[in-house]
């Protein structure tokens, strides 16, 4: 690791999105909201022109389909691509390159040292796992460093992600985990969301009242983790009267294995990215 006390002056910066689809736009669109960069400080890529001249238009921003050029002019660049593309993407840009520049991945299972041997160099390369939620500033990111990333530089990419939600700094050993966790984890949160709300027609609610009560309520139950800082099961306690309703209802949940179930869908979707990661 390497220490340093510099600050990256961020009104210099230029950054790059090569690949701006789902992920890269929503980061783009939150930088410009935020004013974080300036319009003329940000660059962008897609694989066709007619996408590019529209989403120009529409960011008031350069977005065009030569990642070489991007890459040339960038101090910072974004890889927006899908895992299979990153090799692909790193031989094309390869000549663009140079120890000064930073690259931040959120490929998922593509390691920081690949990218760093598909560079050929000594370039600092941190890497991302946002989620979806990120669309709403929600989401959550976790990122880890490569071997020559500097403490400034790792700061500017908290900063960054910090744009779409919360961050958290892991060990790249544990960028499975995140993936299996908080990237797959909003699907395992609509399906629980979309039982509440079935349960809620089930005992006589509209489906439309139903499912706006599952919602808040998932929504509600999380900022109380969030923001009061206590344990989830003191959160449950508070809940949970004797011999009231909500302790039949946990009966019920613990009968029917949600806990264990819930533990296995996160192992496995670790599982899963621990696979793709080794090929």
């Amino acid at each position: 690791m390497q220490v340093s006390h510099k600050v990256i002056d961020l009104e210099s910066l230029k950054i790059a999105v090569l690949g701006a689809g789902k992920m890269g736009g929503i980061l783009l669109q939150a930088f410009l909201a935020q004013k974080l960069f300036a319009p003329g400080q940000i660059l962008a890529t897609v694989a066709h022109a007619e996408r590019a001249a529209d989403l120009s238009a529409q960011w008031g921003v350069r977005v065009t389909t030569d990642n070489v050029a991007v890459a040339g002019a960038a101090d910072l660049m974004l890889l927006g691509v899908k895992p299979f593309q990153i090799p692909d993407l790193m031989e094309q840009i390869r000549p663009a390159l140079t120890p000064k520049k930073v690259i931040i991945s959120f490929a998922a299972s593509v390691k920081t040292s690949a990218i760093e041997d598909a560079a050929g160099m000594e370039i600092s390369v941190i890497r991302a796992m946002p989620n979806t939620p990120s669309m709403l500033g929600a989401g959550a990111a976790a990122l880890c460093r490569g071997r020559f990333v500097r403490d400034e530089q790792m700061l500017l990419a908290e900063r960054i992600f910090q744009t779409v939600g919360r961050t958290v700094i892991v060990d790249e050993k544990h960028m499975d985990a995140v993936t299996g966790l908080s990237a797959s984890g909003p699907a395992f949160i609509y399906i629980i969301l979309e039982s509440l709300a079935e349960a809620g027609v089930k005992v006589g609610l509209p489906r439309d009242i139903a499912t706006l009560l599952a919602a808040q309520t998932t929504y509600g139950a999380a900022r109380m983790v969030l923001e009061t800082g206590s344990h989830p099961a003191l959160l449950k306690d508070q809940v949970t009267t004797p011999a009231g309703c909500t302790i039949d209802g946990i009966l019920e949940l613990e009968e029917g294995g949600l806990r264990v179930t819930l533990i296995k869908a996160v192992m496995r979707a670790t599982e899963r990215a621990k696979e793709l990661a080794n090929g």
